[in-house]
Parts: structure tokens; sequence; C-alpha cells
């Protein structure tokens, strides 16, 4: 699973203005794109995530300073440092991720492929890790 997670290089546009990055769903990410959120304001100390979703697939970009993103599929587990407005990281469905080392200028955008659902969050990590175990990836297994 953690294989699938991976950074992304969005192209950049731009001239003597200043700089553009576009993201569009279905080309630039691989998923349709249902929801947009912005993480800002986080202290260095906060760790932010600590959770897996069913269902839900994420990219996150600090399009402003710099965080760290680990990532976790309850075998291996990585960390990607988000340092550049043009790079994002792809996190499939059911990997456990935690935000953090945010800068002071820190603003992590998050566009998800799905609509918020409390329900298909896994917020307990010794759950996470026993699901995990015995294969139930989908929500009532």
């Amino acid at each position: 699973m953690i294989e699938k997670c991976r950074l992304i290089e969005f192209s950049q546009k731009g001239d003597e203005r200043g700089h553009l990055v576009v993201v569009e769903g279905n080309q630039d990410v691989p998923f349709g794109i249902k929801r947009v959120f912005y993480i800002y304001g986080s202290d260095k100390n906060v760790i932010r995530g600590r959770h897996a979703n069913y269902n839900t697939e994420f990219v996150l970009i600090n399009v402003a300073g710099t965080s760290k993103v680990k990532v976790d599929d309850g075998t291996n587990q990585k960390v990607f440092h988000l340092d550049r407005p043009h790079i994002g990281i792809y996190l499939p469905r059911m990997v456990w991720k935690d935000m953090y080392d945010f800068s002071e200028d820190s603003v992590l955008l998050v566009l998800a492929s799905q609509h918020y659902d409390a329900q298909e969050y896994i917020r307990d990590y010794e759950e996470y890790l026993k699901m995990m175990r015995e294969g139930k990836m989908e929500r009532g297994n």
C-alpha cells in the first residue's frame, strides 16, 4: 500500500508577473476533486491528521511554507517533505497519515476525492493496525 503514496509534480506556468500552478481533477490528480480544505496556523509541535480513511483519496500540497507527512500502511512507513508549492503527495485510501513539523508560514492545501463523512474515518491507530493485519479494507468487514 505504501508504494502507492507518491509525489506529484504539477506543471508551473508563469512569466515576469509570477507563477501559476494548475491542478485539475482526473488529470493532474488521479481522482475527481469533491472537497478542498487547507490547514494553517499549526504550531511546529502539532501533529494533524492521525487517521486513515476507508474511501477517500487525498493530495496534499504545501502552497506556502513547509511541512512533513508520515504515511503508514501498518507494515511500512515513509516520510515526505512538502517544501515547494508545485509538489504534492498522493495518498490512497486506507493509509494512515500524520502531518507535522509545520513552518510558521505553512498553508497545507488538501484535495479530497470524497465529501466529508465522519463514519469513514479510522481514528484509532491500534484499531487501524488490527484491520490491516486482518485485511479488513472496507467499512463493515
